[in-house]
C-alpha cells in the first residue's frame, strides 16, 4: 500500500478512480511554418471552430451564469478582430501555434490595460487559447476533465474558474499537491461538502484510472486499497450518510455545554439549505452582494427587502450581519475607487464605510427598518475593525438606530490584543480567522506564493484567538468564529477550548462539526486547545491537537 498525506477538508471519505486534471501547455516556440500560409489558416479555422462547439455545447448543458460566461467564451473565440491578427501573424510565415499564442497574449494584454469588466474578461482568453492550441497539438485541453462517469479529480490545485463547471455528482473527491486549508479549493471543498485532502505533496504521481481511497479525517489518499478496506469505506460512507439523514441537535459538547452551529451566508437565497442542514441561526451573512453587482449603491429600499427576506427565514433566531466589507480584493468604485498600493492595508471594512458615511448610515436605516418587520434576533457586526475607538463609534452609530446588538470583526491583531478593551462597547466580537491569520504572518491571503503561511492552526493565530476568548470570559462579552477555521472539526474544538461560544461556517461543514464538538467535553477542548498552542509551527500544531484528541 502507498499512502499519500496531506490536508484533509472535513470528515468525509469516498473512493473511485483517478483522472487527473490537463495542465496548462508549455509556451510555443516561434518557428516558421513549413506548411505553408495558407494550411496553417486552415488549421486554426478548423481549431477554433471546434472549440467555440465545443464551449457551445457546454453552455447548453450547464445553463444559469454558466451558460452566460461560456457563451460569451465561445463568441471570443470567433471574434473577427482576433482571427485577423491571427492571420497577421501566419502572413509572417509563422506557425498555427505560434500566431494563436502571440495574438491571444497580445489582446489579453490589450484588455488588462483597459481593467474594469473588460479587463475580467482577459482569464477567459487565456483559457480560450489553451483550448485552441490544446486542439492544434491534439491533446486534451487543460481544466476540469469530463470523462462521463463518477471520478476523483486530482490537481496541482484548482483556479476559481476551474470551478465554475465543476459537477458535484460526479467528482467524489478532489486531491490536490499544492494549496492549504483557506485555498481555493478547500474552501470550495467545505461549501459543497465535497471530500477533500490538500497539499498532498506527491498527488500528480497517481494515475489516471487508479482506485483510490481519500480520507479527508486522516489527510491520506490510499492508492492501493484491499477489497476489506474498500468494504471498510463503504460502511463509513453508508453510516455517516444515515447519521446526516437523522434528526439535526443543536450543537453541544460531550458535557453538556451549548455551543451554537451557525452558517455563514452570502445572499438570502442561501437560507433554506442553511435551515435543512440543522443551522441554529447566521453568524456571517455577507452584504456584498448587494452591491458588487452595481454601479451604484443599493436604495434603502433594495437592502430592506433582502434583509427582510433572510431575517423572515430565521424567525427566532439569531442572525449576524456583517456590514459592507469592501476594498481589498472587493473594491467598489462608489466607495473607494482610488489606486492603492497594497489595498489589504488600505481603505477597507469600516475604514471605507467612515470615508462615505452616507453608505453606511443607509445601510443601518434598512437593517433597523428589516429588524422592526420581523422577529429574528438581529445582531450588526463593522468589519476591518482596527481600534477601540473605532468600536465605539460604530457602536454608538448602530444603536443611534435603534439596533439593538452591535459588536465588531476581530481580523487584525490589534484588535485581538486589546479585545478587553474593545468589548467594553462592543455586545460581542466575531473572529474572522482568515484576514486574523493574514494580517499576523503577514501573507497576502490572494497571493499564492505565500500560501503556505495562511494557516489558521499556527500557534500565533491560535494565541490571539485565544486572547478575544479570554477577554470574552472576563467581560461577559460572546465570542464567535465566523471565517473558514470554524469548518475545520478538529480545529472547531480547539476554537471552543480557546474560547468561542459559537462557531460559523459554510452549511455543509456543519455535520462534521456538530459530530467533532459533540466527542469532547470543554475540559476536553481546553486540553486540546494547550496541546496546539505549545507547538512551533501550524503542522506541529494541527498534529498535537490530533494526538490530544485521541486521548
Amino acid at each position: 500500500m502507498s499512502t499519500l498525506r496531506g490536508v484533509g477538508i472535513g470528515q468525509g471519505i469516498a473512493t473511485g478512480p483517478v483522472v487527473r486534471m490537463a495542465q496548462a501547455l508549455p509556451e510555443p516556440v516561434k518557428q516558421d511554418s513549413e506548411a505553408g500560409a495558407d494550411a496553417e489558416r486552415s488549421r486554426v479555422r478548423e481549431a477554433v471552430s471546434a472549440v467555440a462547439a465545443d464551449l457551445q455545447q457546454r453552455a447548453d448543458a450547464a445553463g444559469g451564469a454558466a451558460q452566460e460566461v461560456l457563451e460569451a467564451q465561445a463568441m471570443i473565440a470567433e471574434d473577427p478582430t482576433l482571427m485577423d491578427e491571427i492571420d497577421a501573424r501566419i502572413d509572417e510565415g509563422t506557425t498555427a501555434e505560434w500566431a494563436v499564442f502571440d495574438a491571444f497574449a497580445g489582446f489579453r494584454a490589450t484588455l488588462e490595460a483597459v481593467g474594469g469588466y473588460l479587463g475580467e474578461r482577459a482569464a477567459d482568453l487565456e483559457d480560450i487559447a489553451q483550448r485552441v492550441l490544446a486542439h492544434l497539438a491534439g491533446v486534451a485541453a487543460p481544466g476540469v476533465p469530463d470523462p462521463g462517469h463518477p471520478f476523483v479529480l486530482v490537481a496541482s490545485d484548482l483556479a476559481p474558474a476551474d470551478t465554475a463547471l465543476l459537477k458535484l455528482d460526479q467528482v467524489l473527491a478532489l486531491i490536490t499537491s499544492d494549496g492549504g486549508p483557506t485555498s481555493h479549493t478547500a474552501i470550495l471543498a467545505r461549501e459543497k461538502g465535497i471530500v477533500a485532502v490538500v497539499g498532498a505533496a506527491d498527488a500528480l504521481s497517481l494515475t489516471d484510472g487508479t482506485t483510490v481511497v481519500v480520507d479527508a479525517a486522516t489527510g491520506t489518499v490510499n492508492d492501493s486499497p484491499t477489497e476489506d478496506e474498500l468494504a471498510a469505506v463503504a460502511e463509513r460512507i453508508a453510516a455517516r450518510e444515515a447519521e446526516e439523514a437523522g434528526p439535526v441537535t443543536p450543537g453541544t459538547l460531550a458535557d453538556g455545554t451549548p455551543i451554537s452551529l451557525l452558517a455563514n451566508l452570502g445572499k438570502p437565497s442561501d437560507a433554506a439549505d442553511a435551515v435543512a442542514r440543522g443551522a441554529e441561526g447566521v453568524g456571517l451573512f455577507r452584504t456584498e452582494f448587494l452591491f458588487l453587482s452595481s454601479a451604484q449603491a443599493p436604495t434603502i429600499e433594495q437592502q430592506r427587502t433582502a434583509y427582510a427576506e433572510l431575517l423572515g427565514a430565521f424567525e427566532g433566531k439569531k442572525v449576524v450581519v456583517r456590514l459592507l466589507d469592501a476594498g481589498a480584493d472587493k473594491p467598489l468604485a462608489f466607495l473607494n475607487d482610488a489606486h492603492e498600493e497594497n489595498p489589504a492595508l488600505g481603505l477597507r471594512g469600516l475604514r471605507a464605510l467612515r470615508a462615505s458615511e452616507d453608505i453606511l448610515r443607509e445601510q443601518l436605516t434598512a437593517l433597523a427598518e428589516a429588524d422592526a418587520a420581523t422577529s429574528a434576533d438581529l445582531w450588526v457586526m463593522a468589519p476591518m475593525v482596527t481600534t477601540v475607538e473605532e468600536t465605539a463609534y460604530f457602536t454608538t452609530l448602530a444603536r443611534e438606530y435603534g439596533l439593538r446588538t452591535a459588536g465588531v470583526m476581530v481580523e487584525v491583531p490589534a484588535s485581538a490584543l486589546l479585545a478587553d478593551r474593545v468589548l467594553a462597547h462592543a455586545d460581542f466580537a466575531s473572529i474572522g480567522t482568515n484576514d486574523l491569520t493574514q494580517y499576523t504572518m503577514a501573507a497576502d491571503r490572494l497571493l499564492g506564493s505565500v500560501a503556505s503561511f495562511q494557516d489558521p492552526w499556527h500557534p500565533a493565530v491560535l494565541r490571539l484567538v485565544r486572547e478575544v476568548g479570554a477577554a470574552g470570559a472576563r467581560t461577559g462579552k460572546p465570542v464567535g468564529i465566523c471565517g473558514e477555521a470554524a469548518a475545520d472539526p478538529l480545529l472547531a474544538v480547539v476554537l471552543v477550548g480557546l474560547g468561542a461560544n459559537s462557531l460559523s461556517m459554510a452549511p455543509a461543514a456543519l455535520a462534521d462539526v456538530r459530530r467533532s464538538i459533540g466527542q469532547h467535553s470543554l475540559e476536553d477542548a481546553r486540553r486540546i486547545a494547550e496541546a496546539a498552542l505549545d507547538a512551533d509551527d501550524a503542522a506541529g500544531a494541527r498534529e498535537a491537537a490530533r494526538t490530544a484528541a485521541q486521548k
